[in-house]
């Protein structure tokens, strides 16, 4: 497994590869990796030659200087993890590398962004969107993969790139959860063993809703209160927002049509956890 430092490096050997007429899978993180991230690694070798992986701690998503300070960072352990998967390469950038003293480029979409994630973190899609342009162009890849489970970026990510018509194919990958339900994510080992012990109730909250929906219930109204009345069992998790929203626009529904999904974001000790289910 190749380590990249530097941007000549890389172009070196994606041009290598590209000559080779190999096809390439991009996973881009933040690293701090789980098993989450295993599995998107996993689904991009179904389908490429070559895997490179790019671990980016990127600080133009962060409205809150304090979180970027926080933000769990272990490299050693992101490279053993990666070694067992097999990827061919990691591309691990600076700040400077992919900005630079004079950056003034910005990609950023007008609706998505500014609803749910957008509205709570004012700035954050748009660091999302010029980031993973930038590493797009860098890595060049056939194909990348996100995962479902910070399913607004997916959206926005898989917009941009129809829109932009970049030639890239954008892969989901479903969310890998604990055994317990919970949404495998870097933030949860700042959970206290008391929230994390709490936080599957936030997974079962959502379950109840996809429950009540494959016996029928179709109104909006119905579904949220039931959730919201499990989640009030638990004072220390407070909801910024549980929303049921179409998937293709993110548009919140009154009634449940094709193609639904439930948003949740909130806080247990400050912590920030975000998840989602598909509905209908």
């Amino acid at each position: 497994m190749e380590i990249i430092n530097d941007i000549e490096s890389l172009k070196e050997m994606i041009g290598f590869w590209k000559r080779s007429n190999l096809k390439i899978g991009f996973v881009p993180t933040m690293g701090y990796l789980h098993n989450g991230h295993g599995s998107l690694v996993n689904l991009a070798k179904t389908k490429a030659s070559k895997i490179i992986v790019s671990i980016f701690v990127n600080p133009t998503q962060f409205n809150d200087p304090e979180d970027l300070k926080k933000y769990p960072i272990d490299l050693p352990r992101d490279f053993s993890l990666l070694k067992e998967l097999n990827v061919d390469a990691v591309f691990v950038p600076t700040p400077a590398m992919i900005y630079g003293a004079d950056f003034e480029s910005w990609v950023e979409l007008i609706k998505l962004p500014n609803l749910y994630e957008g509205g709570s973190r004012p700035g954050h899609f748009k660091g999302v969107s010029t980031v993973v342009t930038i590493l797009f162009n860098l890595v060049e890849p056939d194909f990348a993969v996100f995962g479902e489970k910070d399913f607004q970026q997916l959206r926005i990510i898989e917009t941009m790139v129809k829109d932009l018509k970049m030639n890239i194919e954008i892969l989901r990958g479903p969310t890998v959860r604990e055994a317990d339900g919970l949404a495998m994510s870097s933030r949860n080992v700042k959970l206290s063993k008391e929230t994390r012990e709490i936080a599957p109730e936030i997974f079962k909250a959502l379950s109840l809703m996809q429950d009540a929906v494959k016996k029928g219930e179709r109104l909006s109204s119905v579904l949220w209160q039931a959730a919201r009345s499990q989640l009030a069992k638990f004072p220390d998790i407070e909801v910024d927002y549980l929303s049921i929203v179409r998937e293709k626009d993110l548009i919140s529904v009154n009634q449940l049509e094709s193609s639904c999904r439930v948003l949740f974001a909130g806080y247990l000790n400050k912590i920030r956890l975000i998840d989602n289910l598909r509905l209908f």
